[in-house]
């Protein structure tokens, strides 16, 4: 992996003594481990679920943080396509700060937490709209291209105080979500050891801290930035499930809705 340095306000990177424009740029995907999201780490998010936590099957909140698998077909680079499936017409673009673990953390304490992080890298949690927290929503989080991740990775001594991050959502360049990780109802340390509490997190994982309430929906040809203060932007366009596996747009509602035949 390379290291370079980023002016956030000029938007260029510094490697080997020659700066580029982030646009002319092409980036990878910055991690190789696996990606854990995690439910209703925002409070909006946790208030909008609340009442239903005491209903069948479960009657009661969740003790400890409850997590998903991001597999590895759904991680796609900056500047990638997302594919929207043939049978929705929007997705939920999930802003979401990632944490990359740079050794393995196993019963973690709090205070010890931020021992084992390497940095930090932003993530869109991309989904199907679904309400089901009881189930593993499989078919609708575990897409392909359903996980844009990077541009890279930011150290996390450049990142001063990661639970105090402003994070902002655009869909065609128009401002459509604004949240906080300062709005986590576990903070990242905290997320870290309870997490670490059941289960060992390795060298290259990344830890989801959440996705904000209110998600905002896109759908094809739009373009998709995801922005957290201190680390960057995360652009993707949406396209056809169909132009990703050679086929007509015949069966795609999105296409349809939007003229394409």
């Amino acid at each position: 992996m390379k290291e370079g340095l980023y002016d956030e306000e000029k938007q260029f990177i510094m490697m080997n003594r020659t700066s580029q424009t982030i646009d002319k740029l092409n980036f990878d995907i910055p991690i190789n481990g696996t990606i854990y999201g995690t439910l209703l780490n925002y409070n909006g998010a946790y208030q909008q679920f609340e009442s239903k936590m005491n209903e069948s099957p479960y009657k009661q909140p969740p003790k400890a943080p409850v997590l998903y698998i991001k597999p590895i077909n759904t991680h796609v680079a900056n500047g990638s396509s997302i594919y929207v499936p043939k049978e929705v017409e929007s997705l939920k673009m999930g802003a979401a700060l990632g944490i990359v673990f740079e050794k393995a953390a196993t019963k973690v304490t709090e205070q010890s937490a931020f021992d084992y992080v390497f940095g930090y890298v932003i993530v869109n949690d991309v989904q199907i709209p679904h309400e089901s927290i009881y189930r593993p929503a499989v078919k609708e989080i575990a897409r392909d291209s359903f996980c844009p991740i990077g541009p890279w990775i930011v150290k996390k001594e450049e990142i001063k105080n990661p639970d105090h991050l402003v994070i902002r959502v655009y869909v065609n360049g128009e401002l459509k979500q604004v949240n906080s990780t300062a709005n986590l109802v576990r903070p990242i340390s905290k997320l870290i050891a309870d997490v670490t509490e059941f289960m060992t997190l390795n060298k290259g994982d990344v830890l989801l801290v959440g996705i904000p309430e209110n998600a905002p929906l896109a759908k094809v040809d739009d373009h998709v930035t995801v922005e957290i203060e201190g680390i960057g932007k995360l652009e993707n366009v949406l396209k056809c499930e169909e132009t990703l596996v050679g086929e007509k747009y015949e069966t795609c509602k999105s296409c349809i809705r939007r003229g394409y035949l």
